[in-house]
């Protein structure tokens, strides 16, 4: 399921904002790579987990739309994404990778001033991650309701392997104690809509669900609806 894309070690990052790389060791010392865009007076930090195409060279262009905001952010490559060492092998290693990589970055911010947001793939682990610690705000972008229920509604049977990434965002999200916002296109083909209906029935209070007219499941970040309520969000 993880269409990895892989960069040499000796790969240049060349972006027009200011950044830092940034590695981190994780449980079992296998090193994952990730990329901080910084601004000047920083007003806190957006952790961001990306989709499944693509690695920080390609997934950096997004950084200017938060930094532009006054935010810092931090994207970070899966295991076997771009710099970073390995394979995801199961569940559990890619949530305990992805916390490794939270508590080496909180270390220099405030809870109550960061930000974590998961892109499709990325939407699973954004939200239990947000279920263990106390971030300011969730944002998912085109999320699942849960791994496995979407590759049922795909496939006429689900692979062995699939097991091994249930992702069940359903189950988390309800234990996240800050406000959830959910953004999905009308016109996903790859997650349908639907996913982030059910997911609004189930949160109710503290989750606000918007739906991007015209937009399908790549480019969220882009959208001009988006942006906008990002705006409100973060400020």
């Amino acid at each position: 399921i993880f269409q990895y894309s892989k960069l040499d070690k000796n790969f240049k990052f060349n972006f027009d904002s200011n950044f830092e790389e940034i590695n981190v060791k994780s449980f079992d010392n296998t090193n994952l790579n990730g990329v901080l865009f910084k601004v000047t007076n920083s007003r806190g930090l957006i952790f961001y987990l990306h989709g499944n195409a693509g690695s920080i060279d390609t997934w950096g262009s997004i950084a200017s739309i938060y930094n532009d905001l006054g935010y810092d952010i931090f994207i970070l490559d899966y295991r076997g994404y771009g710099k970073s060492d390995g394979c995801i092998e199961n569940e559990i290693q890619f949530n305990n990778d992805i916390s490794m990589a939270y508590k080496k970055l909180i270390a220099n911010y405030s809870e109550d001033k960061i930000v974590i947001i998961g892109y499709s793939i990325g939407t699973g682990p954004a939200a239990i991650l947000a279920s263990q610690n106390n971030p300011k705000a969730l944002i998912l972008q085109a999320p699942y309701y849960s791994l496995t229920q979407l590759a049922s509604t795909k496939m006429p049977f689900v692979p062995s392997f699939l097991h091994k990434f249930k992702l069940e965002t359903n189950k988390y999200i309800t234990n996240v104690a800050c406000p959830i916002y959910l953004f999905h296109g009308i016109e996903d083909q790859v997650i349908p809509y639907s996913n982030s209906i059910r997911l609004q029935k189930i949160l109710k209070k503290h989750c606000s669900l918007f739906t991007l007219q015209n937009q399908n499941h790549v480019g969220i970040n882009e959208n001009s609806d988006f942006q906008k309520h990002l705006k409100l969000i973060l400020k």
